[in-house]
């Protein structure tokens, strides 16, 4: 088997990851939302300048010109040092075959290289195939250990206007105070400090297992990339923010919303300071989001996120807003 690193800017090279990637995240998952070409071009070849990566793929050689499976390790540079993210996709066809073993050995050999001891990943699984999916007896088999599940819900679009205002009210009864706004494909730079700073506190605050995280280092350029990312990608970011009365950030949500014509946006984030919790400012920002991006995308059908099973507090919200389990992400750890 030859593994080398992929060239980002070989179209038919990325194509062909691409395709893989649809076939193997749909095995078993027929209506699970996937990324688009776009999408996935737009991602790798965006520049992030609190991360970097290597992209690998695999070939069987008799057949030396067809990509079987890809894999990517992911590497933090401003913060969590310590860290490394591997991802491996496999088609579908060609499984069983180690492809997917001597992906992550190379990914893990690339990590290690660069210092990191602690290598995380994850997969998603049926609710009820937890302890017995084939794909936790794979990431097992290579030394990596269950860290945390997060449930995966989807909700139905569009929401009805009369229940949109009903948690508008619901929330403006302890947000008092607070001016909550919708901004589309823009940061002001009156906010990307404090909103930088916010989202940088979720992997600290977030139910995350096994895994202890440092804050994450978002600066206002890497907001700027993130923004430019989504329009390689083809989308539009919608990030409703509540202002405490002395102007910064203190709640967030995101949605990121294709412009394709493609009927599935996704919850990218949600996040209340620790100082402004308790006054329903995770609502306030839910709401108003979802009820901006209705109104300029009356094409959506669904909406998914997904969190902590343990964070009780984000999925009484996403409940009350009609959002249903559908599986779960699990997330494994090995000492490198």
């Amino acid at each position: 088997m030859e593994i080398r690193p992929v060239d980002l800017t070989d179209d038919a090279q990325m194509a062909q990851l691409h395709g893989v990637s649809e076939r193997a995240l749909r095995l078993g998952r027929p209506d699970a939302p996937v990324w688009s070409l776009a999408d996935f071009l737009g991602m790798m070849r965006s520049p992030d300048s609190g991360e970097t990566f290597h992209l690998l793929a695999a070939r069987l050689p008799e057949d030396p010109d067809r990509v079987v499976g890809w894999g990517v390790v992911y590497l933090f540079l401003l913060d969590n040092l310590d860290k490394a993210y591997l991802e491996v996709q496999v088609d579908p066809a060609h499984a069983r075959r180690g492809v997917g073993t001597a992906l992550v050995h190379a990914l893990e050999r690339l990590a290690v290289d660069e210092g990191r001891t602690l290598l995380l990943t994850d997969t998603k699984l049926p609710a009820d195939e937890q302890e017995t999916h084939g794909y936790r007896r794979f990431v097992e088999r290579l030394g990596y250990s269950w860290s945390n599940v997060e449930v995966v819900r989807h909700a139905p679009l569009p929401v009805p206007d009369a229940d949109l205002d009903a948690w508008a009210a619901q929330a403006a009864r302890k947000a008092g105070g607070y001016e909550v706004r919708t901004l589309v494909n823009e940061v002001p730079p009156e906010l990307a400090a404090s909103l930088g700073e916010l989202m940088g506190l979720l992997a600290v605050d977030a139910p995350t297992g096994a895994v202890d995280f440092e804050a994450e280092t978002m600066t206002p350029e890497r907001l700027d990339e993130r923004l430019a990312a989504a329009r390689a990608m083809g989308r539009d970011i919608y990030e409703t923010v509540a202002l405490a009365p002395d102007g910064t950030v203190a709640a967030q949500s995101t949605l990121s919303v294709p412009t394709d014509g493609t009927t599935t946006a996704w919850q990218w984030g949600t996040f209340v300071h620790r100082d402004h919790r308790g006054r329903s400012l995770g609502l306030a920002v839910k709401t108003a989001n979802l009820r901006a991006v209705q109104a300029d995308h009356p094409e959506l059908r669904r909406v998914t996120t997904q969190n902590a099973e343990t964070n009780e507090w984000m999925i009484a919200i996403n409940e009350l807003m009609g959002f249903r389990p559908v599986e779960v992400s699990a997330e494994f750890l090995k000492h490198a």
